[in-house]
């Protein structure tokens, strides 16, 4: 995606598109239920996600962009609002799933990350961007979120028609790929590659130069996405394999300056093409690991033709069906939409969001997708948070929220999927001990650690935290627990993954406060004192 304020680079084909064959299997317009990210490692059947269970999966996410650029980390750590407390927005709001863009460059030996205020996010200190992308996974994954890999670009400078450039070749846009496979090999938190963004046209025929599919094996998107995807699953088998489309099919914008348009190429949005894929799929070395991600945008990005159709907004899902929504219409493979956004400042792109959502379907059956972005400084479309970082754009919320199933908590390891319906269970005499370390302080503030254990004979479901702090010290960020304050007493609730605190147990609670650092005072685990 092409963000003038931030990341790289957005034309796309100037051809007349020709009008679709409308398909006729339709899309599921079941109810929506909110079936989280499921168990385990994903893998496909026919056109759905399912989980290690076979239970369909439908991965409702969004973009969290900057990974890619010269800051190395994601954009808004410069904030007021806590990495964490980011997170935990857009959880709450139902996205399930974060695509994390990212460049070679933040991978090298010695990246360093830029733009982190020290003061609300002291943890990521001095941290390399590949720390901070652990611990952003590492949250992620608590709450039950999934996470796509994306390289976004081969250097931060911006985006390239090809997979490679003069500087960054195949073998180290493998290389890299493979790196990360191991490094996250054995978290199911991290469940694919989303192998090269945006594949698109660069000149035109003869000389062209840019991505296609089929044809010059130097250009050619289908056969790289294979060595790709086939490397990666050699190191980890059981990571989807994201392949988005091409602009062109034939890689360079064939006859569309010599004013005749019965001899155009078909051309659509970069990475957003993928009407080659059904006569000619991506072969991948494991079976059931592929899903194809194209691109969809608006007229905030780009005024294509079909915008000016006498039938808008009619006649996009013939378009979609064209480009891509074929493959999931026929049952190839799944669809996950990686980006697709406006700025909602034409009228014509509110009935175009509200038409494409419908598209995809309602309730696990549908179109997975990952909304750009959450960022609001993405030049072409801004972003579900506003520029706080903090409130969120209501307008394009209320569009998306149908759609969205929240990450149940249950985490992709498995496990509970939520407490039981009643109280507390009653802790045993003697139930707990509690250590506390302080992890850093700094002017106005601190961070700390309270790791209680249960020294009972059974098990508090759900367990309950408190402590009470010193009047002037007010909760800035909790995590591994929902943390609360109310006047002087803080209380860390057990999450829905891990309700329960198994006897001989323990849980570290993380915090941040403002005020004069202070250790916690009067802890109890579901009322009992440590």
């Amino acid at each position: 995606m092409f963000r003038p304020t931030a990341l790289g680079g957005a034309l796309t084909a100037l051809a007349t598109v020709a009008a679709g064959v409308f398909l006729a299997a339709a899309v599921s317009t079941s109810p929506a239920v909110a079936a989280g990210t499921g168990t385990g490692y994903l893998h496909t059947n026919g056109n759905q996600i399912v989980d290690s269970t076979g239970a369909t999966v439908r991965l409702t996410g969004i973009n969290w962009f900057g990974m890619e650029t010269d800051n190395k980390t994601f954009h808004g750590l410069w904030s007021s609002n806590p990495w964490r407390g980011q997170l935990d927005t857009m959880a709450r709001l139902g996205y399930n799933t974060l695509r994390v863009p990212y460049s070679n460059d933040a991978l090298k030996p010695g990246a360093t990350a830029t733009g982190v205020n020290d003061f609300v996010n002291p943890d990521l200190v001095g941290l390399s961007p590949l720390q901070i992308l652990d611990k952003v996974i590492d949250y992620a994954g608590s709450k039950g979120m999934r996470i796509i890999l994306d390289r976004h670009r081969p250097t931060a400078a911006g985006q390239s028609p090809l997979w490679y450039t003069s500087t960054v070749s195949e073998a180290t846009w493998i290389n890299d790929w493979k790196m990360l496979a191991q490094r996250y090999a054995g978290n199911p938190t991290v469940i694919g590659a989303d192998l090269h963004n945006e594949p698109h046209a660069e000149g035109t025929n003869p000389a062209a130069t840019g991505a296609c599919w089929g044809g010059d094996t130097t250009r050619d998107w289908r056969l790289a996405a294979e060595r790709a995807g086939n490397a990666i699953l050699g190191v980890q088998p059981n990571w989807l394999i994201f392949v988005e489309g091409v602009s062109c099919p034939s890689g360079g914008l064939s006859n569309v300056w010599d004013n005749d348009p019965s001899n155009d190429e078909d051309c659509g949005w970069w990475g957003g093409n993928l009407s080659r894929a059904g006569e000619f799929p991506v072969r991948l070395s494991v079976a059931n690991r592929l899903v194809y991600s194209p691109h969809e945008y608006a007229t905030s990005v780009y005024r294509q033709t079909w915008f000016d159709a006498p039938d808008y907004p009619a006649n996009m899902p013939a378009i979609w069906d064209k480009y891509w929504g074929y493959l999931y219409k026929q049952n190839v493979a799944p669809i996950m939409m990686g980006e697709f956004g406006s700025t909602l400042a034409d009228p014509k792109d509110k009935v175009w969001l509200e038409k494409l959502m419908a598209y995809t379907g309602t309730g696990v059956t549908g179109m997975s997708f990952t909304y750009w972005s959450w960022n609001p400084n993405s030049g072409d479309t801004g972003g579900i948070a506003l520029d706080d970082w903090t409130n969120i754009n209501t307008t394009k919320q209320a569009i998306l929220q149908p759609y969205l199933i929240a990450p149940s908590g249950g985490g992709p390891t498995g496990g509970p999927t939520g407490g039981p319906t009643g109280g507390p269970t009653n802790p045993p005499t003697g139930a707990c001990t509690a250590t506390y370390r302080q992890v850093n302080a700094w002017q106005g503030g601190f961070q700390g650690e309270l790791t209680v254990k249960n020294t009972g004979s059974a098990a508090v479901n759900p367990w309950s935290v408190t402590w009470s702090w010193p009047s002037g010290v007010t909760l800035g960020s909790g995590w591994n627990a929902t943390v609360t304050q109310s006047g002087t007493t803080v209380t860390a609730a057990g999450p829905s993954h891990t309700p329960a605190l198994p006897a001989g147990g323990s849980v570290t609670v993380g915090f941040t406060a403002n005020g004069t650092a202070s250790a916690p005072g009067t802890v109890k685990l579901n009322g009992t004192g440590c």
